[in-house]
């Protein structure tokens, strides 16, 4: 009778810890009217690390800003969307050339959907054979899709040499992608391809261009903190030269 008891109290603490252990696969949040942010997760040197996205609901379509770095959640990413709001995705905009950004963009492109980056990430997808897009464009480009307009915006090199960030003026949403540091980061995380040194103006750019953010949505990690833009300036100022 004590070992029934035993492995019955075993099986409910291990239901109550499957419960509560965090799903590594796909989340959709929602953040405010027409956007979503979803999230995939990647063993990265052994650690399961968050990634964020976004996709914008509008009456012509659905954009996705950047794709899933877990190339097994292309499909369900679509799926879900097309369940859940009843429309499909028609434009996806990456925001730099590493594979967290732009793994899904050629398996987009073949289920008819447009993909863009900046030409200095198209150029740089082709260089380091990452996915590329479709189409490209040279210069900051204001879109409308629908009922809603957006810009992309470069402010310099930071994360790396072409990061955007994406700036949607009516709703003071800022997509930050890696250029911006959660305020759960520890660090600056990856920074083998990043200009450190210019970084900072980059960030100060963006605060120009993009004032009062009610929301700003950082690579990786949480985003609600809307502080994340000053961290990312005091993570860069504490930055010694050997950090990771």
């Amino acid at each position: 009778m004590k070992t029934i008891i035993t492995l019955a109290f075993t099986s409910i603490l291990l239901a109550c810890f499957n419960q509560q252990k965090p799903a590594e696969g796909l989340k959709i949040t929602h953040l405010t009217g027409d956007f979503y942010v979803y999230t995939t997760y990647k063993n990265f040197g052994g650690t399961i690390i968050p990634s964020n996205s976004m996709y914008l609901l509008t009456k012509a379509g659905v954009v996705m800003f950047d794709t899933p770095w877990d190339t097994t959640q292309f499909q369900p990413l679509l799926d879900s969307i097309e369940k859940r709001h009843h429309q499909k995705v028609v434009l996806a905009i990456s925001t730099h050339y590493h594979a967290d950004r732009t793994a899904g963009l050629e398996f987009l492109k073949y289920r008819g959907v447009k993909t863009y980056t900046s030409k200095q990430t198209y150029d740089l997808c082709k260089t380091h054979n990452e996915k590329q897009p479709q189409y490209y464009f040279i210069n900051d480009t204001t879109f409308t899709v629908g009922e809603h307009r957006f810009t992309t915006f470069y402010p310099g090199a930071g994360h790396t040499k072409d990061n955007i960030v994406i700036w949607y003026p009516k709703e003071k949403i800022l997509y930050g992608g890696c250029f911006v540091k959660s305020t759960e980061s520890p660090d600056l995380g990856n920074v083998a391809d990043a200009d450190v040194k210019a970084w900072p103006t980059s960030v100060k750019n963006v605060m120009k261009k993009c004032p009062a953010p009610r929301f700003i949505i950082p690579g990786h990690f949480s985003w609600e903190n809307p502080k994340s833009l000053d961290y990312t300036l005091q993570l860069l100022k504490d930055y010694k030269p050997g950090d990771k």
